[in-house]
């Protein structure tokens, strides 16, 4: 059997690599796991190179795992959205729950709401060669043994990717504690029921994106500008009591974003910002329970 000790000084950024190709902490813990069985099935010393191994193996589990899922994707109710991977202000704590995920991905700007929904317009090979190369450093014949194709044809993936993933993403300040202060003044804006405050934190063609599923009340398409995006803000913010809810701010994808979170009704909502110059321009808003099953929202 392959050594575990091996295995183990890899697992992060194992869960680093599914966790980006497939957008889902549940989906990244399966292929993590299955990675694991297929590891300890494998005679010891079989594996040359158990880090380049153990890539290809896990990134060819994501890599089928997002296949299959696209279908799935295509028909779901409404915005399609990431699991949201949320930690504390210095990146570590309690807030993910029995698993710790935080502990075992690196939060950089490549994990981010806003850059992980511009990988889902990608195809499956496109999006696995962008993130193996581009964030990962995976040689391009590595990565051709994942997808099936030719490592000329894989770099000619990961370019094309790499072009629409630079015009596509939205700018954003890398000012962390610009990002912070533009937060808080939005829940200050939202819990003290002030339009107008709010109306000076958004761009005026600012986005809202929220996924319910077709579970709980959520936008099914993207709402634009400003003043559509204050109101549905007010109107969704409402829905939780003031007297049972918790507001929390948290780092939510390695950014300051917000937690609202309502234990007497089980409610819940994870909210990403894409703040650029003082102003938001993107609001992501996961509501969807399914997809934040894996949260200890009690010791949030």
């Amino acid at each position: 059997m392959a050594e575990p000790a091996v295995f183990e000084k890899q697992r992060s950024r194992l869960w680093g690599i599914a966790y980006r190709i497939t957008g889902s902490v549940a989906d990244a813990e399966d292929a993590v796991q299955e990675t694991w069985l297929r590891w300890q099935s494998l005679p010891d010393g079989e594996a040359d190179d158990p880090r380049a191994y153990l890539t290809t193996v896990v990134s060819r589990i994501c890599y089928d795992r997002l296949g299959s899922a696209r279908g799935r994707r295509e028909s779901y109710i409404g915005t399609w959205l990431p699991e949201p991977v949320v930690t504390d202000a210095t990146g570590g704590g309690a807030a993910q729950g029995p698993h710790d995920q935080e502990d075992r991905v690196t939060l950089d700007e490549s994990v981010g709401v806003a850059l992980l929904t511009v990988l889902e317009r990608l195809t499956p090979a496109e999006r696995t060669a962008f993130i193996l190369h581009d964030v990962f450093a995976v040689p391009f014949p590595e990565i051709a043994d994942v997808v099936g194709r030719t490592p000329d044809s894989v770099r000619q993936l990961a370019s094309h990717a790499r072009r629409r993933v630079r015009a596509e993403t939205p700018r954003r300040s890398a000012d962390r504690d610009e990002h912070r202060r533009t937060v808080e003044a939005f829940l200050a804006a939202v819990t003290g029921r002030d339009f107008e405050g709010l109306l000076e934190l958004l761009d005026p063609e600012v986005v809202w994106r929220s996924d319910g599923g077709g579970k709980v009340t959520a936008a099914r398409l993207p709402i634009l500008g400003d003043e559509k995006v204050a109101r549905f803000t007010q109107r969704i913010t409402r829905e939780f009591e003031p007297e049972t809810t918790r507001v929390l701010v948290r780092d939510v994808n390695g950014a300051p974003g917000l937690v609202f979170v309502d234990p007497a009704s089980a409610q819940a909502v994870v909210f990403a910002f894409t703040v650029h110059e003082g102003r938001i321009t993107e609001i992501d808003a996961v509501v969807n329970p399914d997809k934040l099953r894996h949260l200890d929202l009690e010791s949030l």
